[in-house]
């Protein structure tokens, strides 16, 4: 497959372009202090709201909690609580949604998880949890008044027999309450709109966000890629060959890539963008930059000076 082609015409802020940041939980101090500065940089370019992931079987559950909850204390973004099924029962996942309420969360971004242990690790459901997304969606509604974001895969879930099993298994998010599905990251555009095509033949009319990862590093993206059954062009590896003793062009190229592949999709009609930030702003910042947003003057300065204390 060719490359994609290179749009880098100029832009000035496209009516009704949004966008959202994802952000993990830090696990040390200079981790602390390299995801806060991360906000502050990213804040000003006003997301509909920010999301912190949830490690695997809940192994992040405070650390996600105590971010989450910081980001609606002391700042005016819009935070959004990653959840899975995976390692606690139904009473415990129930008492952390009522936790995200109290604290004035009112975003889940509800997941099935991945299972601890070794990658490829077969799910199993907490027999006294919640055993499927959909499930999970639905107790999650019951408890309060949550949007409710759930996944996407353009490439099929690892897991799926089928791209209609997929679509099965979207469908009951959605019937279940879902209000958005964010999809896996992707770098062939097209795959995202196939995925849109058979969604909306589907009648499933929630929005579809593009999960867009820029490639901070090429090997570590590329192993995420196969386990979460996303593929990786040969263009895409022809671009970072020979570079990883070379991270001053692997940004540039990086930077490049990554403006290729979202100039594309905003010249195809997508308005949304939801990125995997991996708590690193300026490549994003930048892409941000490229589909015509700019700082708000709207969002307070304190905001963009938030510590690591």
């Amino acid at each position: 497959m060719s490359a994609p082609p290179v749009r880098l015409s100029r832009r000035t802020g496209p009516r009704g372009l949004r966008v959202s940041f994802e952000f993990f939980p830090p696990k040390s101090d200079d981790a602390e202090a390299s995801l806060w500065e991360s906000i502050g940089r990213l804040a000003p370019m006003n997301p509909t709201f920010v999301s912190v992931t949830y490690g695997a079987g809940g192994s992040t559950r405070e650390r996600t909690h105590s971010t989450v909850a910081r980001i609606v204390r002391e700042t005016p973004l819009q935070a959004a609580a990653h959840l899975t099924c995976v390692g606690a029962s139904r009473k415990e996942v129930d008492e952390v949604i009522r936790s995200y309420y109290a604290a004035g969360v009112r975003h889940i971004v509800a997941l099935r998880g991945d299972q601890p242990g070794a990658a490829g690790s077969r799910y199993e459901a907490h027999p006294d949890g919640y055993r499927t997304t959909a499930d999970l969606v639905r107790g999650v509604r019951a408890i309060g008044d949550f949007e409710v974001s759930v996944s996407a895969y353009p490439e099929r879930h690892p897991d799926s027999p089928s791209f209609e099993h997929d679509l099965d298994v979207l469908q009951a998010k959605v019937d279940a309450g879902a209000t958005r599905a964010i999809t896996q990251f992707f770098f062939d555009n097209d795959v995202y709109f196939r995925l849109l095509d058979r969604v909306r033949s589907r009648g499933i009319d929630i929005p579809i966000v593009p999960g867009i990862v820029p490639v901070q590093n090429f090997k570590q993206t590329a192993g995420f890629a196969r386990r979460c059954g996303a593929s990786v062009p040969q263009w895409l590896a022809d671009r970072f060959d020979t570079l990883d003793e070379d991270p001053a062009t692997r940004r540039l190229i990086a930077a490049a890539v990554a403006a290729e592949q979202v100039l594309d999709l905003l010249d195809r009609g997508v308005r949304d963008f939801h990125f995997y930030t991996m708590n690193r702003a300026d490549l994003v910042f930048a892409i941000c930059h490229l589909l015509g947003l700019r700082p708000s003057a709207a969002v307070p300065a304190e905001v963009t000076q938030v510590d690591a204390a």
